[in-house]
């Protein structure tokens, strides 16, 4: 039974990706960035419930920009669950670009993508990402670089934090967790980690029963004249601790 309803649930979450491929070419560029933004909440919100994944929001969602958000990285589900809870536009590696139909949702979405590896990409990634801060938009990034555990936060990379510097505006930490709400404790089921392929981290989440995806806002820091490096150690001391508040 657990197969037949994954496969159901696949079925209809590629229809609703097909649906959003349409709404994105068809729809966004006549409209304002408020019913954007309000289009791609409620199209996340309905795909959760169509593979199952209940949304809890802890915490008060950003009212507007301009803002960095910081969220630590477990699954290919975070930028759809982050959407769910409230819209931003998101900095990921270059390698989700070629992702199977979710690739070309996320890009057309909005998501700046960056070659982890080059230096001179990450300066062109940080020039952009201040420019659209001083337009008042709302990015998210995920500073680990890649997805962990959810146990224990990876160490984090500074570098992106520079956009908020250079642009003067303020970084909120954001905490993000899969949570089995059936027995308690944090759900493996969304992992994507180590040599998990994106095929078999999605097919977990569909067999899966009792995923709550938490996303835990905690509250906002100006840079302070903080340098990125001292603002990326207490941004990653701060969502270590909203971590342990879910569940």
């Amino acid at each position: 039974m657990k197969r037949l309803r994954a496969v159901w649930r696949a079925l209809r979450g590629i229809g609703h990706v097909l649906r959003g491929l349409w709404i994105i070419r068809s729809e966004f560029g006549r409209l304002t960035p408020p019913q954007t933004q309000l289009l791609v909440r409620e199209w996340s919100r309905q795909m959760l419930a169509i593979i199952g994944v209940e949304l809890v929001v802890r915490g008060t969602p950003p009212a507007h920009g301009p803002l960095l958000m910081v969220s630590n990285h477990i699954s290919w589900l975070d930028i759809l669950v982050l959407n769910a809870a409230h819209p931003s536009r998101f900095v990921s590696k270059a390698d989700v670009k070629g992702w199977p139909l979710l690739g070309s949702l996320i890009t057309g979405a909005g998501t700046l993508y960056i070659e982890r590896e080059s230096r001179r990409d990450a300066m062109r990634v940080v020039h952009h990402m201040a420019e659209r801060l001083r337009e008042g938009d709302i990015l998210t990034v995920f500073p680990e670089g890649t997805t962990g555990d959810g146990r224990e936060l990876l160490p984090f990379h500074a570098n992106l934090l520079q956009a908020a510097i250079t642009a003067n505006a303020s970084v909120l930490p954001v905490a993000l967790g899969f949570v089995d709400s059936l027995r308690g404790g944090l759900h493996d089921g969304p992992l994507f980690v180590g040599d998990t392929t994106l095929v078999s981290s999605i097919w977990s989440t569909l067999c899966a029963d009792g995923v709550q995806a938490q996303v835990h806002y905690g509250e906002t820091q100006p840079p302070r004249g903080r340098d990125r490096r001292t603002w990326s150690h207490d941004l990653r001391v701060e969502i270590q601790r909203l971590c342990g508040q879910l569940g």
